[in-house]
């Protein structure tokens, strides 16, 4: 967690909230409807890698501070195997 308050400090150095953020997740083949059920509702972009083992979203949300986009990546963190970008 200590990671996650120095982003965290890292986000209110840069940000003036609230902002629009962008999010980048690559997400394991078999998890990607987990991932779409967690997320479900979000507004996104989607690409398969080449070989077809990952898909990367994208998805932009209006925030208001930097606890909401910790909780964002807290949130993806849950399903095995997603990397943040």
């Amino acid at each position: 967690m200590d990671s996650f308050k120095a982003f965290k400090e890292k986000l209110d150095a840069e940000h003036k909230w609230p902002v629009v953020y962008m999010f980048k997740f690559v997400v394991p083949k078999i998890q990607v409807e987990e991932f779409k059920s967690l997320f479900s509702g979000e507004a996104h972009h989607e690409k398969k890698s080449k070989a077809g083992n990952y898909t990367s979203f994208t998805f932009k949300r209006k925030i208001g501070s930097s606890e909401e986009v910790v909780d964002v990546y807290l949130k993806a963190r849950k399903i095995e195997g997603v990397i943040a970008l």
